[in-house]
């Protein structure tokens, strides 16, 4: 995984744990990977992903059984889905915005680009 410098590293690994589930990797009820075992994949110091877990967690994104681990929880989808829209309209539209009018694109154009996209990704 490539870390970005403007986001704290446990955001960033939230993010990644977000994107499996929004992207029906990890289904709800299924184990995800240990503390441990997550920071050796991702090569980061275990107290990074424990700070992700606690997040997730106060998120309801995922939970814990005492002495099993960790696990998608019940209402996962929903709120990953809830907190990367919240994420997305915050931070990442206003610089899209602030993009467009810097560049001089039009809604209209942006929208040709995203029907044009579709196109070739239903191909």
């Amino acid at each position: 995984m490539d870390f970005q410098n403007k986001k704290a590293i446990y955001l960033q690994i939230a993010d990644y744990v977000c994107e499996q589930i929004l992207l029906k990797k990890w289904q709800v009820g299924n184990k995800i990977p240990s503390i441990r075992e997550l920071a050796i994949s991702l090569e980061v110091n275990p107290n990074t992903v424990m700070r992700t877990y606690a997040f997730l967690e106060d998120k309801k994104i995922i939970q814990t059984q005492r002495g099993i681990g960790y696990f998608v929880a019940e209402d996962a989808y929903p709120q990953a889905l809830s907190l990367k829209k919240t994420e997305f309209l915050q931070q990442d539209l206003p610089q899209i915005f602030r993009s467009m009018d810097l560049l001089g694109i039009s809604f209209e154009a942006l929208n040709e680009l995203y029907h044009t996209r579709k196109t070739y990704e239903k191909e």
